[in-house]
């Protein structure tokens, strides 16, 4: 045996979890109120991270943010039998156990998330290296989601979130009643987008903080898009398939066209989503407080077994509600919304 084969030999002896021994590469991001570092030995897991998180807004609800740990890793185990070449297996969360969190693919691709320790392990077998998107939206934002929320008593909502002047709007609906159709003719409109699917909130004062990274849109939503340069650019982004079987363009909004929000929005309105279709100017229906309550509960199944569930409706019971209906155009959604925004401010300076 050579002597760089002894000492490496004696080094997986002495720390065989290699617990002692630093990443060679790293990288920090301001995200989700908190401080992530990622670290990892593979330059392509590390590139994976910065074309998720580099360039964003850093969102703070503290001025000490918490700090987080993420480390990834690359495995050298061959996908099961079950992998196709056109997705992985699906990624599940499989088990709670001494305050530590998993999920998996299968056993060579998993996720564990201590909160208490405000750390994470992301464990990636190459072969998934050819599906970036799985890897960034299953296993890597299962991590830092996690970690943000649990640490923070933050409660996670399937929703999305855009606003103006600090003033948010809730978006919420099932997958594919249309969030990312309007969020993407508001963004065209100027409005401060904040998060297409996935919004945090503190329960204390209604703030709200997301990855405002990328959009996905269907090819079928552009034929309402006016803008001939804005549309030949969107159909210039990446495809994606969801595990429906729906593609998708993603667009990476950080571009100088798109405004994100710069800080946490506050919510001041909820807005459910309706397939029903109404003139454009009686899109939005007014909820009352049980209706509201009603339909939170129903389209918020995690998040109402969370802590910090109970604060969440209490707050958001004071708030306006409505239902939004479609009209004709997406952009008479948009301007719905946008009559919304000026009685928000004024009701947050109230």
């Amino acid at each position: 045996m050579s002597p760089k084969a002894a000492k490496k030999s004696e080094d997986i002896s002495a720390d065989p979890f290699m617990e002692r021994r630093r990443a060679s590469l790293h990288e920090g991001f301001g995200l989700l109120g908190g401080q992530f570092r990622f670290e990892t030995d593979d330059a392509r897991l590390l590139r994976l991270v910065k074309h998720a998180y580099s360039r964003l807004p850093p969102h703070r609800f503290t001025a000490a943010a918490p700090r987080f740990l993420v480390r990834l890793a690359l495995t050298s185990a061959p996908l099961p039998s079950i992998h196709t070449e056109s997705e992985p297996p699906l990624f599940r969360p499989v088990v709670a156990a001494a305050k530590t969190l998993c999920g998996a693919m299968d056993g060579a691709n998993f996720v564990a998330v201590s909160p208490e320790q405000q750390s994470a392990l992301v464990v990636v077998a190459p072969e998934m290296l050819d599906f970036p998107y799985h890897v960034r939206y299953e296993m890597l934002e299962f991590a830092v989601y996690l970690l943000a929320s649990r640490a923070q008593g933050l409660v996670a909502l399937h929703a999305a979130c855009l606003g103006r002047d600090g003033q948010g709007i809730l978006l919420l609906g099932p997958s594919g009643a249309g969030k990312s159709t309007l969020s993407l003719h508001c963004l065209l409109q100027g409005l401060e987008f904040l998060a297409e699917d996935s919004v945090l909130v503190r329960p204390d004062g209604l703030l709200a903080t997301g990855v405002a990274n990328f959009l996905h849109a269907r090819e079928d939503s552009l034929r309402f898009v006016t803008d001939r340069g804005c549309v030949a650019a969107i159909r210039k982004s990446p495809v994606i398939r969801r595990r429906s079987g729906v593609e998708k363009f993603e667009i990476d909004l950080r571009h100088p066209r798109y405004k994100l929000a710069s800080a946490p929005l506050r919510i001041g309105a909820v807005v459910f989503l309706s397939a029903q279709s109404a003139p454009a100017n009686a899109l939005l229906t007014p909820l009352r407080k049980a209706g509201l309550r009603q339909q939170l509960a129903a389209s918020q199944p995690y998040a109402a077994n969370q802590a910090g569930w109970s604060d969440f409706r209490r707050q958001v019971s004071q708030l306006p509600a409505f239902e939004l209906r479609r009209g004709e155009h997406p952009q008479q959604a948009v301007e719905a919304l946008e009559k919304l925004l000026p009685s928000l401010r004024a009701r947050g300076r109230s």
